[in-house]
């Protein structure tokens, strides 16, 4: 930190240097003494590598003012510095990428005048989609995980998925602890998969999806999540229940439930729920419900689909639902064409994990679902 002089005269120069090139980690304080910077009564930091400043006090109107082109710091801006997860830079952004639990640590909060607010992506685990012992009726997909984004407006302007929130978060010279949901485990051959984990940073929760809904006549699942289950194929219950999505209830909703079960004859399941869409009901008998399709995002600087739902089974072995963009796991198929068991959801997108189809003497277990992740972007010059 240094601290201007608090009687300034006009024409007064005061020069800075990052001798040691470090101010990305050791960001410099300026402390206007009493004076506005470049018209702005707050305080001013350096936070870029070997940068150099030169300021002159202008008047009392507008202050200290910087003179020197050696930095695109404006006078009377703070900006947040952080450290922690994968570190890329676009342009005036710094985005920190967590795929395992860690730290961000902010040690420079910023300030309105230059950042003081993060964009996020916070999403959770895909749930797993549900086995099948073989002869039973179709498994459901899993639901996607839960999927909330907030983009910072007045710092940041890149693409938002459509269900991005009008505003980001404040943060403060602080650890936050991230956590990033694992995906729920594939059901085994005579059960249900499980719900996935959920992901948090800050304030942010994003929920689980829901695990996949096995064909049981007796006490069916439900799968509620982030995004939810499929309903199972299960004709003592012509309407059976897909699980219900966004639960716990947000604003902007964090996913959908899943799709129904074929209405006649109830052989074939639903597909789980993605961020995008509702889960596909079964269209026929012996075909299964697709996954409900995610939602796109460029808060990494590049679009990227994320969240799609499980695809569901059906019996006899034939047409498994395929997976929901962005990650949802296809069903299984007969044989002939590929392996019964579910597929997985795709790692670090929170995609839902695909039902094990019901091919008679091949008990197979459901699709692991996708892991979640945890994006923040911020402006830092």
């Amino acid at each position: 930190t240094i601290n201007l002089p608090s009687s300034p005269n006009v024409g007064d120069i005061i020069s800075v240097k990052d001798y040691a090139r470090t101010f990305d980690t050791n960001a410099l304080s300026i402390g206007r003494g009493g004076s506005k910077m470049d018209g702005v009564c707050a305080d001013t930091s350096l936070s870029s590598a070997g940068a150099s400043a030169t300021l002159i006090y202008a008047d009392s109107t507008k202050g200290w003012m910087f003179i020197n082109e050696d930095t695109v710091q404006q006078a009377g801006a703070s900006f947040v510095t952080a450290t922690g997860g994968t570190v890329t830079t676009s342009g005036s952004y710094k985005i920190h990428t967590f795929t395992s639990d860690a730290n961000f640590v902010v040690s420079n909060a910023g300030n309105s005048a230059g950042s003081n607010k993060v964009s996020y992506l916070v999403l959770a685990g895909g749930g797993g989609g549900a086995g099948n012992f073989g002869n039973y009726d179709g498994s459901a997909g899993a639901g996607a995980g839960g999927y909330r984004e907030g983009r910072a407006p007045a710092f940041d302007s890149y693409t938002a998925s459509p269900l991005v929130a009008p505003d980001g978060v404040t943060v403060s010279a602080q650890t936050y602890p991230i956590t990033v949901g694992a995906g729920g485990a594939g059901g085994p051959a005579t059960g249900a998969g499980s719900n996935g984990a959920n992901s948090v940073f800050n304030s942010i929760t994003s929920t689980g999806g829901g695990g996949g809904n096995f064909p049981n006549s007796i006490s069916p699942t439900n799968g509620a999540g982030g995004s939810g289950s499929g309903a199972a194929a299960t004709p003592n219950q012509p309407n059976g229940t897909a699980g219900a999505g966004n639960t716990p209830p947000v604003s902007p909703p964090q996913g959908n439930p899943g799709g129904g079960q074929q209405s006649s004859g109830a052989s074939a399941a639903g597909g789980g729920g993605g961020a995008g869409a509702v889960g596909g009901s079964a269209p026929s008998n012996t075909v299964a419900g697709e996954g409900g399709a995610g939602v796109t995002s460029e808060i990494n600087a590049s679009p990227v689909q994320r969240a799609g739902g499980g695809g569901g089974s059906s019996y006899p072995a034939n047409t498994g639902g395929n997976g929901g963009a962005g990650g949802g796991g296809d069903g299984g198929r007969s044989p002939n064409n590929s392996p019964p068991a579910g597929e997985a959801g795709t790692a670090n997108t929170g995609g839902g994990g695909g039902a094990s189809n019901a091919n008679p003497g091949n008990p197979s277990s459901g699709g692991t679902g996708g892991s979640g992740i945890v994006i923040i972007r911020y402006k830092f010059q």
